[in-house]
């Protein structure tokens, strides 16, 4: 018998003996998300709905995905990743959630594998897969921007959240309705 296989067995049984909520506390089940994974998952629009949705991308959904010329080329790809592979030039909250979608959505983790660097580079897989995804996550995305500006403006001016809300409120009304940055 291998010393890795008898290790992976006890290592299996052991974890199907044990019932003890205690230690499930500290070594959480992937399978079971904790309440702050849930909460969090929440915030970067990990329903289960989206994931259904996620699971139907195949190899074809990005191979076919029309994109534009200059997009085709070497942009991006020099830029660092971070610990999790993913691209630096996405957004902080774009970058977490899909952090989140690769742990969560095995799929999306065997198509990323199977296309990068092979068939697409990085960059080029995220701006396919926000393209995608944008009309269900987008208002999630904006609920975090909205968030962020409550914190940076209590914690920065000391008002009350409340006049906070408002102008946050304000200021998103006056914004564009286009999310997409102008191109030149």
């Amino acid at each position: 018998m291998d010393l890795s296989s008898w290790f992976r067995r006890s290592l299996l049984s052991t974890e199907k003996k044990t019932k003890n909520p205690d230690l499930q506390k500290h070594f959480p089940n992937q399978d079971q998300p904790s309440e702050q994974q849930k909460e969090e998952e929440e915030l970067l629009g990990l329903t289960d709905k989206f994931i259904d949705f996620l699971k139907t991308f195949t190899l074809e959904t990005f191979k076919k995905f029309p994109l534009p010329a200059a997009e085709e080329g070497t942009h991006g790809d020099d830029l660092p990743t971070t610990s999790g592979s993913v691209r630096k030039d996405l957004t902080e909250w774009q970058e977490r959630h899909a952090k989140a979608v690769l742990l969560r959505v095995k799929e999306i983790s065997q198509l990323r594998y199977k296309l990068c660097p092979g068939y697409l580079k990085e960059h080029q897989f995220w701006r396919i897969y926000f393209s995608l995804v944008k009309s269900h996550v987008t208002e999630y995305e904006l609920h975090a921007i909205r968030l962020a500006k409550l914190k940076e403006m209590a914690s920065g001016h000391g008002k009350s959240t409340d006049t906070d809300a408002c102008e946050v409120e304000m200021a998103e009304t006056n914004r564009p309705a286009n999310l997409l940055p102008p191109t030149s």
